[in-house]
């Protein structure tokens, strides 16, 4: 596991002495093999986050977020003082929240006209399977209301369960902008993409509607910012 070099004593080592250095390194080895367990644990989730996202992006490619989506959330989760955990729950429902249009037919998924009445409620019912399908992994579970609730509206006309204002989980608060954000720049089969500056226009126009007048606000200064520029100058 490792080494203790141990200084001189003049006298030697004595009973306590060898006590002590016994705890001591019972205690190092306790730590580092939690080290390894905690790294082994991270690599298996990461190992299945990708899996699972290589299962959506084989079947709807169109569909794929960017990798500005991810920096803009994570942006976003540090100018609204998340903690740690809560950011590493809203990174997991960022990746994941879309798992559950693997349910749909391919052929409302990429449809590229309006949808029929019918085919409008079926896709509602994503962010519904996207939480069902993740509940099943533990470390996971604290994304599930992000993921169940990313398509609420700040007035309260959203789906699934139509909250309004704060009673929706800040981080599908935070999602449905970057969301929103995504799907404009990049464009999707229902959508041409547009400018960088029209797709910032439109969540202006939203700000007290769809989404969250305090995450727009945050929004808009990481969007300008150097660090996020650079990826959009890639679009």
């Amino acid at each position: 596991m490792g080494m203790i070099m141990l200084k001189g004593k003049k006298g030697g080592f004595d009973d306590f002495d060898q006590e002590l250095i016994m705890t001591v390194t019972t205690q190092a080895i306790t730590a580092i093999k939690s080290l390894e367990l905690y790294e082994e644990q991270q690599n298996i989730i990461s190992g299945t986050l990708k899996s699972m996202l290589t299962l959506l992006n084989s079947r709807f490619p169109t569909y794929q977020h960017s990798e500005c989506f991810l920096k803009i959330i994570d942006e976003l989760s540090l100018r609204l003082h998340l903690d740690e955990e809560n950011r590493q729950s809203l990174k997991y429902a960022s990746m994941l929240h879309d798992m559950g249009k693997i349910h749909m037919p391919y052929k409302i998924i990429t449809k590229s006209t309006t949808l029929t009445g019918e085919e409008y409620k079926l896709i509602k019912q994503h962010p519904i399977k996207s939480a069902q399908i993740i509940k099943h992994l533990k470390i996971l579970k604290p994304a599930m209301p992000i993921v169940f609730h990313h398509h609420e509206r700040f007035d309260g006309k959203g789906y699934p369960s139509r909250l309004k204002g704060e009673r929706i989980p800040l981080g599908s608060r935070i999602m449905a902008v970057v969301d929103a954000f995504d799907a404009m720049v990049f464009g999707r089969p229902y959508r041409k993409k547009v400018s960088v500056e029209t797709a910032v226009e439109e969540i202006k126009k939203n700000s007290g509607s769809q989404f969250d007048p305090k995450v727009v606000s945050e929004f808009l200064k990481v969007v300008s910012s150097k660090k996020i520029k650079k990826y959009l100058k890639k679009i």
